[in-house]
């Protein structure tokens, strides 16, 4: 089975994230239902979509094996990436701090694109569950200094100072 979606489908996907504030919750999952009902059975971008649905309204619990069968179902590189990092996300929220950062440290060693300060700052986020506040901050600040101004040389070596060798660097 084709895991392609059209580009029509894509269109009114993305508007309806866009309308995601002027929904409330059972709405918005409503909507998404349909829509993904509109795709094959089994269709992993179907599963991403509506996980990240139930995840966007708080139902973390009815997400998780949505992502896991999305991410099984082979998604494109980009929600493939995207499903990792909300699904870490996701179990952390849900008290599995350790599920979320292997999950990101794997992620870490997989790819690097445009979401990879993502990754990094999940990443920060369950270490401070997992009681590793310097490394957590760390990683939040070497993904921070990509993005100022100035500074970014003095910044990024004060975060591999702060942290064992290789956690800021992925």
């Amino acid at each position: 089975m084709t895991m392609e979606t059209t580009a029509e489908w894509e269109r009114r996907c993305a508007a309806l994230w866009d309308a995601f504030d002027e929904c409330d919750p059972a709405e918005f999952r409503s909507r998404m239902k349909a829509l993904t009902d509109e795709l094959p059975p089994g269709h992993a971008v179907a599963d991403f979509e509506l996980a990240s649905a139930y995840d966007a309204t708080d139902l973390g619990e009815q997400a998780v094996p949505l992502y896991r069968k999305a991410l099984d179902g082979g998604l494109d590189s980009d929600r493939r990436r995207q499903a990792v990092i909300q699904l870490a996300s996701t179990l952390r929220t849900l008290g599995d701090p350790q599920s979320s950062a292997d999950l990101l440290l794997a992620e870490r060693d997989q790819t690097s694109d445009r979401l990879d300060d993502a990754v990094s700052a999940f990443l920060a986020l369950a270490f401070v569950d997992l009681g590793r506040e310097r490394e957590a901050a760390a990683l939040a600040l070497a993904a921070l200094a990509r993005h100022l101004p100035a500074y970014n040389r003095s910044l990024a070596h004060y975060a591999r100072a702060l942290a064992p060798e290789g956690v800021t660097e992925g």
